[in-house]
């Protein structure tokens, strides 16, 4: 009798190394991907799965190694080549065009046409038909996708690979800017595709999703694959940890103290309304204190710390630090008034990505370097580098354009910042989305550190846990206002999200 020999992989990626001017990003990678399945490749910020992903999509070429598809090697030159070898990629930062409608999105560089036209009532029933696919109905092929909410533009994504026939879809951090339901409706539709034969490989730095939806794992080290191919109901937790980090990473929140009952108010915030967005927001953060704001994606929680910050100008209210009102609509006057913010877009609303890293992180304190009209800029790397090594930011060269770094370190970097400028007041709007469990835990542990120094801190996230493991007192807020504002430990998981549905008061 004779054995048939097993399918070859869908997808392999032999021996992959990848050398940049004075850096080895990939020290040969290996990563082979079945029809079907959901493959999820996990690693620490700067590990090398960025860099993986752009030479699988043609964005950049191996120095050496090999990619196969169906068992035959593959030269992937360009994105377009990806594509018509069915590879297709999502990246966290969507490329959709907000000012297109769904169709033309889904077919973007490759319209329909007839006669040298594009052929739009072709292009809506095609579209039509790959969102129906989808499961999403609810979404019109005609509807400008700048007007659909993130998940809306996550699933035209989708579309839009599935309109290359793509056998391999990279999602890079799909779940990133979901709320629980979203999640749950993103991980229907991977299930759909895997059972169409399509073979997902799956990012996340969220293991509790790896869980859920994942077949098998590949773990990524220092740029080098140190597991291929585990069976993810066959690996714990603490291993992956161990693989991914190389060392043991406690889950637990760091220890809080508790606030000393005379310590002083230092951010007041008294009925502040932005009008359509949210209304009538009060809450006091006292020194020493961390204060979360839980609550579902859209219900106001980043337009708060906007206007708290002076990027957005309240329609009413006040806000005041150690007593003395800022001048609402004014980020310089909140920052004068010791006021830092670390946005939820780190990359397009708080970094200067072209920069150095020394810049970035001094941007906000420069006027401090200035000598009779000229900036001290070895002052200036001296500082940064200070606040890099005390961060264990990766790569540690203040010199390096910030959009080299990876998410976890770019978001190392912001928190540098304010720490240089000596900020009374730090504002983290989803401080740890894109942060491996490694530098989650270093964030964590920062955070603790700045309050128990007297910082006042305001964290927002859409992950209740970490809201009530890192913070003192909690403020769940649904469809702008707040619900419910009382310590951590006087409410559970399913008590926030029992509110934020029901959007009642407590």
């Amino acid at each position: 009798m004779v054995i048939a020999d097993p399918p070859a992989p869908l997808l392999q990626m032999r021996g992959i190394v990848k050398i940049f001017p004075g850096a080895r990003a990939l020290d040969g990678v290996d990563l082979e991907v079945r029809q079907g399945e959901v493959h999820c490749l996990l690693g620490q910020n700067g590990a090398g799965k960025s860099t993986l992903i752009k030479v699988l999509s043609g964005a950049h070429q191996p120095t050496e190694g090999a990619v196969l598809i169906d068992g035959e090697p593959v030269t992937i030159t360009d994105p377009v080549s990806a594509l018509r070898h069915g590879i297709a990629t999502m990246y966290q930062e969507l490329d959709v065009v907000d000012g297109l409608s769904v169709a033309e999105n889904v077919y973007l560089g490759h319209e329909l046409s007839a006669g040298g036209f594009t052929a739009r009532h072709r292009l809506a029933r095609h579209a039509r038909a790959l969102l129906d696919r989808l499961g999403h109905r609810e979404i019109s092929p005609n509807r400008e996708v700048g007007t659909l909410p993130a998940a809306g533009k996550q699933i035209v994504s989708m579309a839009r690979a599935l309109s290359h026939d793509a056998r391999v879809i990279v999602m890079d951090e799909p779940s990133a800017v979901l709320d629980a339901g979203e999640v749950a409706n993103l991980f229907r539709v991977v299930r759909d595709l895997s059972a169409q034969g399509i073979a997902i490989v799956y990012i996340s730095h969220r293991l509790e999703e790896i869980r859920e939806i994942g077949d098998r794992i590949t773990v990524l080290k220092d740029g080098a694959s140190v597991a291929s191919g585990l069976e993810v109901a066959a690996t714990t937790t603490p291993d992956l940890i161990r693989l991914m980090t190389g060392r043991t990473v406690e889950g637990t929140f760091p220890e809080r103290p508790g606030v000393p009952e005379d310590a002083a108010p230092l951010l007041e915030v008294e009925d502040l309304t932005l009008r359509g967005v949210f209304e009538k927001v009060s809450l006091t953060v006292r020194a020493g204190e961390v204060l979360g704001l839980a609550g579902l994606v859209g219900a106001g929680r980043s337009e708060i710390l906007e206007t708290v910050y002076g990027a957005r100008r309240a329609s009413s209210g006040t806000v005041s630090v150690a007593g003395a009102p800022v001048r609402p609509g004014s980020v310089h006057r909140a920052v004068d008034a010791g006021i830092g913010l670390c946005p939820e877009e780190r990359k397009s609303q708080g970094l200067v990505l072209d920069e150095a890293v020394y810049r970035n992180i001094t941007l906000p304190s420069f006027t401090r370097f200035a000598r009779s009209g000229f900036v001290d800029e070895r002052a200036e790397r001296a500082v940064a580098r200070e606040q890099v090594t005390a961060l264990d930011v990766r790569p540690a060269d203040v010199d390096r354009a910030v959009r080299t770094l990876s998410g976890g370190n770019q978001q190392k970097a912001l928190l540098a910042r304010w720490l240089v400028h000596g900020c009374r007041v730090l504002l983290l709007d989803e401080p740890t989305r894109g942060v491996d469990v490694g530098a989650r835990a270093e964030i964590y542990a920062l955070v603790r550190a700045l309050a128990d120094a007297g910082a006042a801190v305001v964290v927002v996230s859409s992950e209740i846990e970490e809201v009530l493991g890192l913070a003192d007192r909690v403020l769940v807020v649904s469809e702008g206002r707040v619900v419910h504002d009382g310590p951590a430990t006087s409410i559970d998981e399913h008590g926030v999200l029992d509110l934020v549905m029901e959007g009642r008061v407590a």
